[in-house]
C-alpha cells in the first residue's frame, strides 16, 4: 500500500480512537470492542499481520487477567470485613494513619492485586468511613492518584504497564517483569509516599458538610467480577493490535519528539485513558529517557479528571462523585504534580 495512504488511514484511526468515546456514548461503554476493531484495521493498513502478533495479542493479556480475576474473587470474599477493619484501625492508630495506610498502601499494593481490585477496595472503605463528604472526595482523588502511579510497576498492575512491557520486550530493552520498576521505581515509590502523607494536612481544613457522605451504589457479584475480567481480557488484547498497527507513524514521528515535550503533550491523558496513549506512542525506538518522561507525563495526568485512569472511573462511578467534584480537586493537584517531577527530572 502507498505509504501515503498508510499514513492517512493510520492518522485517521488514531483520531478516532481519541475522539470516537466521546462522540457517540454507544462507543463509549463498548471502548473495549472498539479498540479491537481499531486495532485490527491499523494492523491490515500497516499490512503487520503475522502468527507471532496473534498469539503475542492472545497471551499477553492472561497474567493482567488471572490477576484480576483472583484478586476480585479474593475481595469478594474479604469484602464484608473490610469496612469493620478500618473503623477498627482508624480508632486505634487515628485516621491521619488510616489515611496514610489507604493512599500508600493501594498505591503499592496496586501492582500487585491490580489498580481495578485497588479501586474497588478503596470505594469500600470510604463508603464504610462516613466521613466528611469533601474530605471523602479528596481523599478518593488522592488515592487514585496513588493507586495509578503504584500499578505501573508490574505488568500485571494495569493495563498501561502491560502494553509498556509487550512493546518493549525485544530489543533494545528487552523488558521483562521487573522492567517498569527499575525504570519509574525510584520516582514512582517516593511519589506514592508522599501522597500518603497529604490527607493528615487536608483533614482539617475542611467542615462537615450537611449532605451525605459518599455511599457505594451497589455491592459486587460474582457476574460483576466475570464481566470485568473479560473486558480487561479484551481491552489488553485490543491494545496490543493498535500498538503494533500504529507502529509506523510513531516510528516516524512520535520517536523525535524531544522528552520534556512529549512530557507535557501528555496532559492529554487526563480526559484520554493512559493505556490507550501508551499503544499509541510508546515504541522500542524511543531513548529511555523519553520512554520513562512520557509514561511519568501519562501517569500523573491520567489521574486530574475521571476519563484518565481506571481507578478513577470505579470509584467515581461508585460513589457517584461529579466530573466538576473531581475536577475542582484533582486539576490542581495533579498540575503541582507534574511540574513538580518536571523540574526532578530536568535536574537528574
Amino acid at each position: 500500500m502507498n505509504e501515503a495512504l498508510v499514513t492517512g488511514g493510520l492518522v485517521f484511526i488514531v483520531g478516532m480512537v481519541l475522539v470516537g468515546p466521546f462522540l457517540s456514548k454507544r462507543i463509549e461503554k463498548q471502548l473495549e470492542a472498539f479498540l479491537f476493531v481499531m486495532g485490527c484495521l491499523a494492523v491490515t493498513i500497516s499490512g503487520l499481520w503475522s502468527w507471532h502478533l496473534v498469539c503475542e495479542a492472545l497471551v499477553d493479556p492472561i497474567k493482567i487477567t488471572l490477576a484480576v480475576l483472583f484478586a476480585g474473587l479474593i475481595f469478594r470474599f474479604i469484602r464484608p470485613k473490610i469496612g469493620a477493619w478500618a473503623h477498627a484501625f482508624g480508632r486505634r492508630f487515628g485516621y491521619p494513619t488510616l489515611f496514610f495506610i489507604i493512599v500508600a498502601g493501594l498505591g503499592l499494593l496496586s501492582s500487585v492485586i491490580t489498580a481495578i481490585i485497588a479501586a474497588l477496595i478503596l470505594a469500600e472503605v470510604i463508603s464504610a468511613l462516613r466521613l466528611h463528604r469533601s474530605l471523602e472526595v479528596r481523599l478518593v482523588i488522592i488515592a487514585c492518584f496513588s493507586i495509578g502511579l503504584g500499578a505501573v510497576l508490574t505488568p500485571i498492575g494495569e493495563p498501561l504497564s502491560t502494553i509498556a512491557v509487550s512493546k518493549l520486550r525485544g530489543e533494545p530493552y528487552q523488558a521483562d517483569f521487573f522492567f517498569l520498576l527499575k525504570l519509574l521505581g525510584r520516582w514512582v515509590i517516593p511519589l506514592v509516599i508522599l501522597l500518603g502523607v497529604l490527607p493528615a494536612f487536608l483533614s482539617t481544613k475542611h467542615k462537615r458538610d450537611e449532605g451525605p457522605s459518599l455511599t457505594e451504589d451497589k455491592p459486587e457479584e460474582v457476574k460483576d467480577t466475570l464481566i470485568r475480567t473479560g473486558k480487561v481480557y479484551l481491552f489488553v488484547l485490543a491494545l496490543v493490535f493498535l500498538g503494533t498497527g500504529l507502529t509506523p507513524i510513531v516510528d516516524k514521528y512520535i520517536v523525535h519528539i524531544p522528552s520534556a515535550a512529549i512530557y507535557w503533550v501528555n496532559t492529554t491523558s487526563a480526559i484520554l485513558d493512559n493505556a490507550t496513549l501508551t499503544a499509541a506512542e510508546i515504541s522500542p525506538a524511543m531513548p529511555i529517557d523519553t520512554i520513562k518522561d512520557a509514561l511519568m507525563g501519562l501517569l500523573i495526568a491520567g489521574g486530574m479528571l475521571i476519563p484518565g485512569n481506571i481507578p478513577n472511573i470505579i470509584c467515581a462511578s461508585k460513589l457517584s462523585i461529579k466530573s466538576k467534584e473531581w475536577a475542582a480537586f484533582g486539576v490542581p493537584l495533579g498540575m503541582v504534580i507534574m511540574l513538580g517531577c518536571f523540574i526532578l527530572l530536568l535536574l537528574t
